[in-house]
């Protein structure tokens, strides 16, 4: 059984865009593969975070995974931060990486643009994001294609560790799903669905209301043509919304286009407000009923103890064949 990885930041927000371009298919990949999903806690703080927050997010993410439909009993669930293996093995990594490499990664050029200082983590963390992958002997990495970059430079960064000290790693993948990798903007469908935004009526959250998803949808960016087709370039936003409506009621963009021919947008807005609504909701009551219960904290006590295991054996494995420390069996 091949493994897959795939870590979150505990943002306090998570999107119908992270649900439909992560989460979801992780649900699915869960049962033909050996899959580790990590809250990547040491991600988030590159940037400034409030510590009492941070705690709240990271919980909050871990039962997220949880109400979405992981299985602990099919996949391993863990907080990265509970693992040193991670930060030991990123600094391994880090003193292999270039540092042009580092600054020609666009999520650094974008999140320090306009800046006048910004953290050393924002420049080196695709390392430890490298390892975060590679320590786990990971297949596939199922991403967003904002992603993709960061899955190349760990493929780099494992070959030329494997060149210089012997085949350690394995070299991954990137698995980025044919429809829903990329949910747009309500607002502005020519852009990704975004937390960060300052307008939120761009994005819908996992935790939305009824009323306040029927407003949003109600609200996204059309076109004045009034015609229920699929046309990325031409209407993107109704392109948006059969992307949305498609995947969360498993039903091909063909048969909507057909099922919607001569309507207007009106009521085709409604039912894709309906199909949130109608995922959403069984998600939101599983959440609230895991944030309340000891149960959360025993299936990351379980996921940090497995994770451990795995990932220090690597460790131990890395810092053989570059010669740290004591020769160990």
């Amino acid at each position: 059984m091949k493994t897959i990885f795939s870590g979150i930041q505990p943002s306090g927000v998570i999107t119908l865009g992270n649900y439909i371009g992560a989460m979801k298919q992780f649900v699915e990949l869960q049962h033909d593969y050996n899959c580790y999903f990590c809250i990547v806690d040491q991600h988030a703080i590159t940037v400034p975070q409030d510590r009492l927050a941070l705690r709240k997010n990271i919980r909050s993410l871990a039962a997220f995974y949880l109400a979405v439909g992981i299985d602990p009993n099919k996949s391993t669930l863990f907080i990265q931060s509970e693992v040193p293996a991670h930060a030991q093995a990123g600094w391994i990594l880090q003193c292999i990486a270039y540092i042009g490499e580092l600054e020609r990664m666009t999520q650094f050029k974008d999140k320090s643009a306009g800046k006048e200082a910004v953290s050393a983590g924002l420049l080196t963390y695709p390392p430890l994001m490298a390892a975060d992958i590679l320590l786990y002997s990971t297949d596939i990495v199922p991403v967003g294609e904002d992603q993709k970059q960061h899955i190349e430079l760990t493929r780099d960064l494992a070959e030329r560790f494997n060149k210089r000290y012997g085949d350690i790693f394995t070299i991954p993948e990137a698995r980025i799903p044919k429809i829903g990798a990329r949910i747009m903007s309500l607002t502005d469908p020519t852009k990704k669905m975004s937390k960060s935004d300052p307008n939120q009526k761009s994005y819908i959250t996992l935790l939305d209301d009824a009323k306040t998803i029927e407003k949003k949808v109600k609200s996204a960016v059309t076109d004045s043509e009034g015609v229920i087709r699929y046309d990325k370039e031409n209407k993107p936003g109704v392109s948006n919304l059969l992307t949305i409506y498609s995947i969360l009621a498993n039903e091909p963009i063909e048969q909507l286009e057909a099922r919607y021919a001569g309507k207007g947008y009106g009521e085709f807005k409604a039912d894709v407000a309906e199909a949130i609504i109608n995922t959403l909701t069984p998600i939101q009551e599983k959440y609230y009923e895991l944030m309340e219960s000891t149960k959360l904290d025993d299936i990351l006590d379980e996921g940090a103890e497995k994770a451990n295991r795995v990932a220090s054996k690597m460790l131990k494995k890395m810092e053989n064949a570059i010669g740290l420390g004591r020769k160990r069996k």
